[in-house]
Formats: C-alpha cells, sequence, structure tokens
C-alpha cells in the first residue's frame, strides 16, 4: 500500500537500530503507537514477547487487527476469500453511488465495476459476521484483504485527496480479492484505534516506537476512502472528493505539535523511546532533542533515503530527491 511516512525502505535500519540500543528484546513488550500499515510492528512480531499497536485511523486499526492480532490459523480462509470473489455484483451500494462515474456522475475513484465489487464484498463480510458465520479473526482477515486490493485498483495518484480524470490503467483492472496472510506465532498482541496521547495513560511495556505525522497532511483527509470502505456507514459526503468527517491531529500543527510529544513522553511508562522524524518535519532536531532530555538520556541516528512523493506537483515543491530520517532514542531514567 502507497502510504505516506511509510517505514517500509526503513525498516532494516529502525530494527537494527533498536536492537543495537536494547540488546535481548525477547521478553520486551513493543509498542508502536502510530502504527499506520503497521510496517515496523510486523517487523517485530516474532521477536519481541508482545506487540501493541495503535492508529486513530479505522483502516489502519483493520489491518492491525489482521497483521498483528491475528496470530493463530483460520481454517478455510480462502473459501471464504473464493466465495467473496465470486459473490453476484450489486449496483445499489455506497462506493458505487458516490465514488463511481457511473454512481452520480461526479466522482471517479473507482471504475464501475470495481465501485460494485468492493459494495458486494464488504456487504457480503458484514452480513456474514452479523449472522455469527465467521469469527472476529476472520473479519478482519477478510477486511483487510479487501481494503488491500482495492487500494491497489484506486484512479488516483496515491492518496485520496483527489481522484483522476480519466481512469488510468491500473485502476481499469478488475478487482480481484487477494488475501492478506498475516505471520503465525504463538503469542498474543493488542490492537487499538484510540489517540495515542490517551492511549499512553493506560498501557505500559519496555520499547516504545513512536512515528507521528510530521507535517500538516491530516492522515484522516489523505486516506478517508478506505475509512469509508472499512467502517461502511452511511453519511453524506462533501465536496468534490466526498469527504467525511476525520479526526484532526495535533501533531499536524505548528503550534500544538511540541506540546503533543512532551506530554506523550512525559506520560509513557516505557524504559525505551524511539521516534522517527525527518529533515522536513515541523520540529527541528534540537525541538525533539530539548523535549527528550528533560526524561532521560539521548541519542540520534540518521540515514538517508528516497523520499516520497505522493503526485508530480509535490515533485516541483521539493528540489532534493532525499531526505534525512531521524530516529531520536530515549532511555527514561
Amino acid at each position: 500500500m502507497n502510504y505516506i511516512g511509510s517505514k517500509y525502505k526503513l525498516s532494516t535500519f529502525i530494527v537494527s537500530t533498536i536492537n543495537s540500543v536494547v540488546g535481548d528484546i525477547s521478553t520486551k513488550i513493543f509498542c508502536d503507537i502510530f502504527a499506520g500499515t503497521g510496517i515496523v510492528a510486523r517487523n517485530f512480531k516474532k521477536s519481541c514477547q508482545q506487540i501493541i499497536a495503535n492508529d486513530i485511523e479505522y483502516f489502519s486499526f483493520v489491518l492491525n487487527k489482521n497483521y498483528i492480532e491475528n496470530h493463530n490459523e483460520i481454517p478455510n480462509k480462502l473459501d471464504y476469500i473464493e466465495a467473496l470473489n465470486h459473490s453476484p455484483l450489486i449496483d445499489n451500494g455506497f462506493i458505487y453511488k458516490n465514488y463511481c462515474a457511473g454512481g452520480n456522475g461526479e466522482r471517479q475513484y473507482f471504475s464501475d465495476y470495481n465501485g460494485k465489487k468492493i459494495d458486494t464484498i464488504r456487504q457480503k463480510i458484514e452480513e456474514w459476521k452479523n449472522k455469527n458465520e465467521i469469527s472476529e479473526n476472520l473479519y478482519y482477515f477478510l477486511l483487510c484483504s479487501l481494503l488491500e486490493s482495492a487500494d491497489k485498483l484506486a484512479n488516483t495518484t496515491s492518496v485520496y485527496a483527489s481522484y483522476l480524470k480519466n481512469l488510468k490503467k491500473t485502476a481499469q483492472k478488475e478487482l480481484i480479492l487477494q488475501p492478506a496472510f498475516f505471520e503465525l506465532d504463538d503469542r498474543c498482541h493488542k490492537v487499538y484505534n484510540t489517540d495515542s496521547n490517551q492511549l499512553i495513560q493506560r498501557i505500559s511495556g519496555d520499547i516504545l516506537y513512536l512515528d507521528p505525522p510530521y507535517n500538516t497532511r491530516q492522515y484522516g483527509a489523505n486516506y478517508h476512502l478506505l475509512n469509508t470502505i472499512a467502517e461502511y456507514k452511511s453519511f453524506i459526503p462533501k465536496g468534490k472528493t466526498g469527504l467525511r468527517k476525520y479526526s484532526k491531529s495535533k501533531y499536524c500543527s505548528p503550534n500544538t505539535v511540541q506540546n503533543e510529544l512532551d506530554h506523550l513522553i512525559g506520560n509513557a511508562d516505557f524504559k525505551y523511546i524511539f521516534l522517527s522524524y525527518n529533515n522536513e518535519g515541523l520540529m527541528s532536531v534540537e525541538n525533539v532533542q530539548k523535549i527528550m532530555q528533560k526524561y532521560g538520556k539521548y541519542d540520534l541516528a540518521e540515514i538517508d533515503y528516497h523520499r516520497f512523493k505522493a503526485d508530480k506537483s509535490e515533485s516541483r515543491c521539493h528540489k532534493a530527491d532525499s531526505t534525512t530520517e531521524y530516529l531520536h532514542i530515549l532511555e527514561k531514567g
């Protein structure tokens, strides 16, 4: 999934740095409190005693319920994927009516066929859940599979802040539900869907990994359609892009971000805290260092990498093709 701030390409750097600082992590509780797609948490799923993952966006919660919390084999899960792929299409669903050209002649986030198929699959998954025909684990496996399969065929440049006037080649392909396989292990993990600064006051562990928003772009707006598919509750879409109401993060405002980070770190009952942030973020290295040094021993690791560009216009705004990723390190005293 194309995800702003994804740590997929930085996973090796993050994992190796954390391991070098902490040492043996086999008995540790690891928390990824701004988990996003869960890439970092997934890297520690088999090596730590327990993973705690959280994100305020509901679609991220669904991904992590599958990839992190699911850890035992689910019988016959591929039979359900097969059944969903062959379900007769409906043409009166919410996605088709509001986000496909054939539905209202305005928005075109998906082809008409794919919009109908998303609705068909989403409604069937919910029907099975309501009739207790599937377990909670299978529910999130199927829903995660739908989100990732649909995202691959979205008629966007990457995020859902806008759609393309004409269907691009990938968006013209017919949606085939692909299984979102998760790693099996013998540990129990926990996944939350709440505000990080509230959650930090009622959890504890050993390693806290922070990857908050870096700039003013709100994830709730950029990924609103994935939240709509995940929640699948009726509402009146607003404006040209069909926005829904979304939570605005204080980490996306230069006026509040430092206080939010200070509050989070101050309330964290974790010995080791690692914060990912880059040189294009709202806070400077000095800002972060000043906050973290209040609570213990501070250090810094960094790496240069190719920056993510959501679209061509963003490329024109940034002359540099690479950015510096910082991993701020705190051992709380």
